[in-house]
């Protein structure tokens, strides 16, 4: 994670940290302290700019205790949490739509001490296009060329899937870093490609691809509880797990379903297996993530959490030190 300073202000990415007493100061109250926040506040971020499809780590530090942390990116809110243990470091998750134009975006993060002192953060992020690649496919006709009937059961659960990551669970769920759905599987493909089907442009891949056969167990990314369990015209029978704040994975193409809407989920708990339902050219696991309805790579979720969580057990060692 890299800690916002006065060189990466000069790279297009700029701070402000504010506090106040009675609300928030302007601008030029800051002082000769531009680029740092408040002796006492960090803000880091965990990557100076995105691209498309991609996940930020925000980190607010503070000697004092925050609370009514929150945040705002280019009008998608930021949802923030307290690690355990920890009561003067807030974190919070940043997504980048895979389609979300190229330009910067202010991020502001406001909060307040337990004093009723205010502080608020912005920080310029750029967002840059991301490279992803086309693919030609051959799929089932009717998934191409749908007729009336297929079409408004399209629509009807586009807009189902869209009124469930529209809710936000006020709370975490999960807890730790997330996990690959599938036992020894490291990686996948296809996520963000535009794609070209039977001839006729498609909609870009908002999902990773798992290599699976039939019948390959699939296991829950992360605690949370199972939004969605059914079948669905393009991604055939599909689990959707809600983790909370924002946050929901995505299980498409299932042979069969093993949870039903309502269950509450541990990590790694079986959610179905693997299957070539709905718009498939073979068996695979359709592996989706969204935070703040925001498509991202999943992988980067799994590799940004797993990462933290792997520099705090070092700095624990290093603290501590070993015999």
């Amino acid at each position: 994670m890299r800690l916002i300073d006065g060189n990466v202000a000069r790279k297009r990415l700029v701070l402000v940290c504010l506090v106040a007493s009675a609300g928030f100061l302007p601008a030029g109250a800051v002082g000769k302290e531009a680029g740092a926040c408040t002796p006492g506040t960090e803000l880091r971020l965990s990557a100076p700019e995105s691209s498309q499809g991609s996940l930020l780590l925000i980190e607010l530090k503070s000697a004092l205790q925050l609370t009514e942390v929150k945040g705002d990116w280019g009008g998608r809110k930021v949802a923030f949490w307290q690690e355990s243990g920890k009561e003067g470091i807030q974190r919070g998750l940043v997504g980048v739509d895979l389609e979300k134009a190229p330009g910067e975006y202010e991020l502001k993060v406001t909060g307040q001490t337990a004093s009723g002192e205010k502080i608020v953060c912005r920080a310029m992020v750029e967002v840059k296009k991301g490279q992803f690649a086309t693919e030609k496919l051959q799929v089932g006709k009717q998934f191409v060329e749908p007729n009336p009937e297929q079409i408004k059961r399209a629509n009807e659960e586009l807009q189902k899937l869209r009124e469930i990551f529209d809710r936000v669970t006020p709370e975490r769920l999960w807890d730790g870093p997330f996990r690959i759905p599938l036992e020894g599987v490291t990686t996948g493909s296809n996520f963000g490609k535009r794609r070209i089907l039977n001839g006729n442009p498609g909609s870009p891949h908002g999902g990773m691809d798992l290599p699976g056969t039939t019948g390959t167990p699939v296991h829950a990314a992360q605690r949370g509880r199972v939004a969605l369990a059914e079948e669905l015209f393009f991604s055939g029978n599909t689990v959707v797990v809600d983790h909370g704040l924002g946050i929901y994975t995505f299980y498409g193409h299932l042979s069969e379903i093993d949870v039903k809407v309502g269950d509450a989920v541990e990590t790694g708990a079986l959610l179905g297996k693997v299957g070539a339902t709905g718009r498939v050219t073979g068996p695979h696991l359709h592996w989706g993530l969204t935070v703040e309805r925001a498509r991202v790579n999943p992988l980067v979720l799994v590799r940004l959490l797993s990462s933290t969580a792997s520099e705090e057990n070092r700095r624990k060692s290093s603290k501590h030190g070993t015999n």
